[in-house]
């Protein structure tokens, strides 16, 4: 029953973080004018799609991947390679989607990091970026001890979910800033709720909600990968391998096992 709850959540995730790109990209081609790499407005265009796509899906969709029935047998590092490699993908993104808000700024002759959004979003990336590094000097390179991992795994999770909070704070500041700067003539104030408010306003709503859904996800107990030294269940095993062959369940030693 689990299982199906989770593999429901899943595709409902999928759904979602589609959607958030989706709705992002069709507000900044539709009302927006489009895309394009010159400097101009258009170019701004690009920084909101990227960093939804980033900071937010790409990002949201590696911390779960340690969530996966999948991943809780066999090799780990393959696991650790792809929740890696998620990450430094959205890593890419985020860094083009702030060269295209930093050179429409230069450009159009707008100071850079005076809003609240600006400020929110450069401390998560920030953070994102000494994030990625520590994980990948401590938990994928080989070098770290088991103790020093088993140290860091909670500032390490603490974090993952700290900043994607604070991405989707900054994403609906953004989403905010974005309406104030564009919606503010007589004839159709932000106050008035245009269609593009309304486009722009339930696209929030679907990043907070594939935001939650994702922090729901880590944070349930019975979701998480079995820690080192408890009982593996056997009956789950054999639902997540259904051809697989009944074995003795055996009790993990700590000190052997593999963060």
């Amino acid at each position: 029953m689990a299982l199906g709850w989770f593999y429901l959540s899943c595709l409902v995730l999928g759904s979602l973080g589609s959607m958030c790109i989706l709705f992002t990209t069709y507000w900044m081609q539709y009302w927006r004018g489009g895309f394009a790499w010159d400097g101009s407005v258009h170019m701004f265009n690009w920084h909101p799609v990227l960093m939804v796509s980033a900071m937010v899906v790409i990002y949201g969709a590696a911390s779960l991947v340690y969530r996966l029935p999948a991943s809780w047998v066999g090799p780990k590092l393959p696991w650790k390679l792809l929740h890696a490699a998620l990450h430094l993908m959205a890593f890419i993104f985020t860094v083009v989607g702030l060269v295209a808000v930093f050179q429409f700024h230069s450009h159009s002759k707008i100071a850079h990091l005076y809003s609240l959004h600006s400020w929110l979003g450069i401390t998560t990336v920030i953070l994102f970026s000494c994030q990625w590094f520590l994980g990948f000097a401590v938990f994928l390179l080989p070098w770290a001890s088991l103790w020093l991992r088993s140290l860091l795994k909670p500032m390490h999770v603490f974090f993952g979910a700290s900043i994607l909070s604070l991405s989707i704070a900054s994403v609906i500041s953004g989403i905010n800033e974005k309406l104030f700067f564009v919606l503010k003539n007589a004839t159709k104030p932000y106050s008035s709720l245009p269609s593009e408010a309304v486009f722009a306003n339930s696209t929030g709503l679907l990043v907070v909600t594939f935001g939650l859904l994702v922090l729901y996800v880590l944070l349930a107990s019975s979701w998480r990968r079995p820690e080192p030294g408890t009982l593996i269940d056997r009956e789950l095993l054999l639902q997540l391998w259904p051809g697989t062959r009944p074995f003795p369940v055996t009790y993990v030693p700590v000190t052997q096992a593999a963060m």
